[in-house]
């Protein structure tokens, strides 16, 4: 789902402008309550961060183009990440594909790029949650495609699930199953949420983890060829 246009905000409570009636961000969060399939809502209206919290969810991946309610200056956001979405320069694992996280740093990357070169204070930051917290992970968190910088109060990063939502998939994608895609998925996920324990893990048994999920990833996609 793709909102484009303007907003306004008072406070917390956001709406997106229509003709007839503005939808609020608690309506539109009403509306998809019954959806349990993946999700992706890219929201690129000024003053649309209040809709990241009002959104978020298990299983769905929320973009606003603004930090905060009060951002209500056009927003340039939108074009850019559109333009990123089927953009090869924007693939920063080399996958053959761009990811909705991909997109979303290329986007924020390009917003900059203007607000400096016309000399100007930039007047939207866009935020990205995938994990269901309601709270936001900027741009500038990312290395490549993994978040780096840590939340003051513990909060969990975002971005793992964005990065596996693409909107136009690569040759070698489309030739696995949707069984396939789920599994590599969740392994995927499972050697994520592994590397965020390595630390605390005596040095033997995170590798010998490790290497139990990447036998399995590596005899997916043998068994897919």
């Amino acid at each position: 789902m793709v909102l484009s246009g303007h907003a306004t905000s008072e406070g917390r409570a956001a709406k997106f402008n229509l003709r007839s009636n503005d939808v609020a961000a608690t309506e539109l969060a009403d509306w998809l309550k019954p959806f349990r399939r993946p999700l992706a809502v890219i929201n690129t209206a000024s003053a649309s961060a209040p809709f990241l919290q009002k959104l978020s969810a298990t299983n769905r991946v929320v973009v606003t183009a603004t930090r905060s309610g009060s951002e209500v200056n056009y927003a340039r956001f939108g074009q850019y990440f559109a333009a990123a979405v089927g953009d090869l320069e924007a693939d920063l694992d080399k996958d053959g594909q761009t990811s909705l996280l991909e997109a979303f740093l290329m986007a924020s990357r390009r917003v900059k790029e203007f607000y400096d070169l016309e000399g100007r204070l930039a007047t939207e930051h866009a935020l990205l949650d995938d994990n269901g917290d309601g709270f936001g992970t900027p741009p500038d968190w990312f290395r490549g495609v993994r978040a780096v910088k840590s939340a003051k109060d513990g909060a969990a990063l975002d971005g793992f699930r964005a990065h596996q939502f693409h909107l136009v998939r690569s040759e070698a994608e489309q030739k696995l199953s949707p069984e396939t895609r789920a599994r590599r998925d969740a392994l995927e996920f499972s050697i994520s949420k592994l590397r965020e324990t390595k630390r605390a893990l005596p040095e033997e048994v995170y590798y010998e983890k490790l290497e139990i999920l990447l036998l399995e990833l590596a005899r997916l996609y043998e068994s897919a060829k």
